[in-house]
Parts: C-alpha cells; structure tokens; sequence
C-alpha cells in the first residue's frame, strides 16, 4: 500500500514537472499567435507604453513636479483608463471624463460659493443635501437610453469628481487650487490618449465594422457552400454519428460563428465609429447605424444557415440514392447564393455598389430545375395510397406483437395501452393486499424514430426540409441586397463599371479567424 503511494506521488511530481518544462513554450507559442492573428496588438502595446513614459515625466522631472505636485499622478491614472484600441473608443471615453470632470467641477465651485455665506453647521446640511439631490439625479438621468449609450461613463466621472470636491472642500483648506491643478493633469492625460490614437498609427473603429461585414457575408458564402458540398458529397451518416468532434474545428461552423455572435460587436463598433472625425481619402461619414442594420439581416440569414447545417447532423438521413437525383440543381443553387454574397462582400470591401447581374437567370433556373426535379418524383415525397399505408402499418404491428418483450425491444401503441391497464390492474391489487412497497419506475423507450423509418416516404423527408431551407436561403438573400444597396446608397459608394473585378466561386477563403480573435481586443467581449 505505502509503495503504491510513493508511485503515485512520484507520478504526480513527474506529470508537475513536465508542465512546468512545457510552460516557456507554450507561453511563448500564445505570445506570437496573439501578435501574429493581428498585428496591430503589438502596436498599440507601444503607443500604450509611450503615452505612460511621456505623463510620467510629469512626476519624474523635477521642474514639472513642483509647478504640478502630487496630482500629476492623475495624468498616468487618465492614460491607464481612457486610452483604447480604437481612435473611436479612445475620443469616447476621453471626451467623456474631460466634460464629466469640467460640469462636476464647475458645479462643485457653485456649490462651495453658495455653502460658504451658511454657518458651520448650515454648510454641512447643504452639502450633505447637494450631495444626495446630485447623485440621486445624476444615478436617474443614467437610465435614459440615449444617456446609457453615449455618455454613461461621463455621468460616472461626474458623479465621482462633484463628490471629492465638495466632500473634500468642508475640511481641506484650498480646495480649489487642488481641483485646478487636478483637472490640468487629466486634461494633459486625455490630451496624449487622443495624440497617440489619432495621430500615431491609429485604428479605427469604422473600418473594423466595415471590413466585418465584409468577412461575415463571406464566412456566410463559404458555410453554405460548405453544407451543399457535405450533403451531397460527403458522409452525412457517419457525420452525425460522430460526437468526438469539436464544433470549433468544423469549417461549416466557423463561416456563420461570427455572424452569429456580431450582435454586440456591430453596436459597439457603431457606437464608437459616430464619435470618429472623418478619415477617409473622400471625406464621407458613413452611416454606422445601417451597418448595424446589415448585420442583423445577416444574423437573420445565417439562422437559416444553421438550419442547414442541421439538416447534415439528423439522426435521419435520406439515401444517397435519393439525393443524387436532385443533386444537380441543388449544387447549382448553393452555387448562386455563394456567388451573390462574395459579390455583397466584395463590394463593401471595395466601397462600390453590387453589379446589376448579381441575380442572374442561373439562379432562376437553377430553382426552376430544383422545383422540376421535385415533381418529378411524386411518390417520394406524396407516398403510396392510403390503402397501401394501412397494410404496412398493420403488418408492422403485427410483427411488433410477435416479438417477445425484452430490454431493447420498443413497445407499440397497443402494447403500451395493454402494459397500462395491466400496471394499474397490479396497482389496484397490491393495495387491497395491504403492500405499500413502492414499485420501481422505469423510463420506456420512445418509438419515435422507429414510427418515422416506417413510414414509405421517410426517405425524402430530411431532404424536404434540406430543399425548403435552400429556397428559404434565396428568398432571404432578397433581404440581404437591399440592405447592402441602401448602406451603398448612404455611404456614396462609387458606381459599378464593367471593367471591376469578376467573382469566382471558388476564391480564397475569408480570413475569419483573424477577426474572431481581435474583436475581443476592441473593447468587445
């Protein structure tokens, strides 16, 4: 027994050991994946590490430190809290401390000159009173939307300064010349956030939404090709089946991820996106709220991507021998909708309005032939006559009542019914003898699966629900390019010309890993 313990001490010490071997590597591979996935992260490190050295200075050199003193250290407090990875979120924050600290300030100097013509004792209710009046409204007008959005962390900053102040003045002499200097420092912290986010490699948060929604309509593209190409190619059954694979590692998955989860992302980047100058070469603001508006009839679409996707992990499948006599003017339709929204992508990306043939004839008979093919095969998808379904039916519940009842065997309706009245029988009986021993409930199988895979026309059912989600796809694409020629339209995209670039298919796929992994770096959870 004691060797057995020493072996697995000496195993565990083993297994500590070689983590502890391991963690330089493994930290040193995070490292470069952090800074590959988007190397901006790295330049904002050192705009970060600079704009500190530089308010540092303010307490480090001496003539600085004596025309300032101990409130230079509100400079490096300012820089640590305001300065973001965006120009947008960096004016945000920035513009709402500087205006939230200059209204508290100057309301907290009303205060002090009305409570200095009142006795000790009137001073301190008056102040305690403008205290509680000023936080109680300021903690209310928080609760207004427009408020809650904008300027919510100003309404904090003012909260928090209008209270040091006024508390402070009713016991530190010269609280003014403390405020003054005070709010310098935060002026000259806010200063240097916006010098080195504006002016210093700056990053924008309008182009991030912007490059966004072009990769989302290209993930979306390539999920749905993906799909087509799995149904009708691929091994649906074995796929299904198969639990030991991450949802993270399949491609179908990744391409509307991001659509999925762009919610917040989008309202946050348009949010800050409204408070940027405008940067661009032609000098447009673009209308961030219709980005928004196109990112949510893109959630809405990739909804029915998911859906899609579903179709291929059924526990039914149809047979392949079924599906490829509808494989063609399937493929054909994917192939459509996927060439449509590279078109969507591409003209975002290159801020330009969709070509006039982005819904071609292709797409049109390609549903044509898909609604042929269907009616082609009444039989699969109508079944046989009713007198046909009654034999089989019959004919499975005989079968049913000949099989002997065991641990795998699944029950039918009338042998259910028969198994009820009998337990209640045996109920009835038990408790006229007087035994109260509680019986043991088992949970029966359900037939549900069974029941369906009788059924004649079962095997085009699952693809029913493939084709009707694939037609669902086109009609919401509709949705989808209006959306994209109105925000073309507001944003002054430039027209489309013969000569822009043609749209293959088969292009490289979108880059959806990179926006995955610096969203979170915008502020963005």
């Amino acid at each position: 027994m004691v060797r057995k313990v020493h072996a697995g001490l000496n195993n565990g010490n083993g297994n500590y050991l070689k983590k502890v071997k391991k963690f330089p590597r493994v930290a040193w591979r995070s490292i470069w994946k952090v800074g590959r996935d988007d190397p901006r992260r790295l330049i904002h490190a050192f705009k970060v590490g600079l704009a500190l050295t530089i308010v540092s200075l303010l307490y480090l050199l001496e003539p600085l430190f004596k025309g300032i003193g101990q409130n230079s250290i509100w400079a490096v407090m300012t820089v640590v809290v305001v300065f973001e990875f965006t120009a947008g979120a960096t004016l945000c924050k920035g513009l709402n401390r500087g205006l939230g600290t200059l209204l508290a300030g100057l309301l907290a100097f009303l205060i002090e000159y009305v409570a200095d013509a009142s006795g000790h004792i009137l001073r301190a209710i008056f102040i305690g009173a403008a205290v509680f009046l000023i936080g109680a409204a300021a903690t209310y007008v928080r609760f207004f939307p427009y408020i809650k959005k904008n300027y919510d962390y100003g309404v904090v900053i003012f909260m928090l300064t209008f209270n040091l102040i006024t508390l402070s003045s009713f016991r530190v002499e010269n609280v003014l010349k403390i405020a003054h200097e005070r709010f310098y420092t935060i002026a000259i912290g806010c200063a240097v956030c916006l010098f080195m986010s504006l002016l210093v490699f700056p990053n924008w948060s309008g182009e991030d939404l912007h490059s966004s929604t072009a990769f989302k309509l290209e993930g979306l593209a390539d999920s749905i090709q993906a799909c087509v190409d799995e149904y009708f190619y691929g091994d649906t059954a074995e796929a299904s089946s198969e639990n030991t694979k991450s949802s993270e590692e399949d491609p179908i998955y990744r391409g509307y991820k991001a659509v999925l989860d762009s919610k917040s992302t989008d309202e946050t980047l348009a949010l800050h996106a409204s408070w940027e100058p405008r940067h661009s070469r032609y000098c447009h603001r673009f209308p961030w709220q219709q980005y928004v508006k196109v990112g949510n009839v893109l959630r809405q679409f990739g909804y029915t991507v998911v859906a899609l996707h579903g179709c291929l992990r059924s526990e039914i499948q149809t047979p392949r021998s079924v599906r490829v006599l509808f494989k063609d003017p399937c493929i054909r339709v994917a192939g459509e909708v996927t060439k449509a929204l590279i078109e969507l992508g591409s003209s975002i990306r290159n801020r330009r309005h969709c070509s006039p043939e982005i819904l071609s004839d292709h797409l049109h008979e390609a549903l044509q032939d898909l609604n042929t093919a269907i009616r082609s095969q009444p039989r699969l998808f109508l079944g046989a006559n009713d007198t046909q379904a009654k034999n089989m039916l019959a004919m499975a519940a005989a079968q049913a009542g000949e099989t002997k009842p065991s641990k795998s065997s699944l029950p039918t309706v009338k042998t259910d019914s028969s198994a009820l009245s009998n337990w209640k029988s045996k109920r009835a009986c038990n408790e006229q003898a007087g035994n109260k021993e509680p019986e043991r409930k088992v949970l029966r199988h359900q037939l549900s699966k069974i029941a369906i895979t009788s059924l004649e026309f079962s095997e085009a059912l699952p693809f029913a629900a493939f084709a009707s989600l694939l037609v669902e796809i086109v009609a919401k694409l509709d949705l989808v390019i209006g959306e994209v020629e109105e925000l073309g339209t507001l944003a002054s995209f430039k027209e489309y010309r013969a000569g822009d670039e043609k749209i293959d298919v088969k292009c490289e796929k979108p880059r959806l890993d990179v926006l995955e992994n610096h969203l979170p770096s915008l502020g963005v959870e």
